[in-house]
């Protein structure tokens, strides 16, 4: 069975869709977005998932959608291992940062640290183009195959905010976080 798990890189994909939005449900189409796969590919590959017992499904408004079987003999072991190989993610996104010179403070917040309230994902204070800021957060969601959240300030917006005790900024600051990158702060 776990050869047969980890036997497809579309198949990892939708593992990793599922196992770290357990809350959600999909339609094929949306699927195949998200994860950046063939079409035909998604749905071998949800059709093999559903046949583990994985994931289910249901028709809803002429549409299919899918989503985690919370009962799944093995998810809490399936979501550990996931969840342990994220830390992967964070020195894939490091080694992405250190392409961006004027990058000066790089968090994880959100998604990253299971902060279902945070207003973002990621917050990058630095010059960084707009071209350069539109590749770097395509990369992150490459390597984590969702959607993601940023908040960017240049260095001088940073200043600005935090002379003013801004409420966004702090609430940004004081948030669980993973601290990535940090060549501006002296404070904490």
């Amino acid at each position: 069975m776990l050869e047969q798990l980890f036997s497809s890189r579309t198949r990892e994909k939708l593992l990793k869709l599922f196992l770290f939005n357990p809350e959600k449900r999909y339609y094929v189409r949306e699927i195949t977005r998200l994860v950046d796969e063939r079409l035909n590919s998604v749905r071998r590959e949800l059709a093999n998932l559903d046949k583990f017992n994985l994931i289910k499904s249901e028709d809803y408004d002429r549409r299919k959608y899918y989503y985690l079987n919370k009962k799944f003999v093995l998810l809490t072991e399936l979501t550990n291992l996931f969840v342990k190989a994220r830390l992967l993610w964070e020195q894939r996104i490091m080694t992405a940062a250190e392409k961006y010179e004027g990058l000066k403070y790089l968090s994880l917040l959100g998604f990253f640290v299971n902060d279902e309230q945070a207003k973002t994902d990621l917050l990058l204070i630095g010059r960084l183009t707009q071209k350069d800021l539109n590749a770097f957060i395509r990369e992150i969601e490459k390597i984590t195959m969702q959607p993601v959240r940023y908040t960017h300030f240049t260095t001088l917006e940073y200043n600005n905010r935090q002379s003013l005790t801004d409420k966004f900024l702090y609430d940004l600051l004081e948030r669980k976080a993973i601290i990535l990158l940090d060549k501006i702060t002296k404070r904490r």
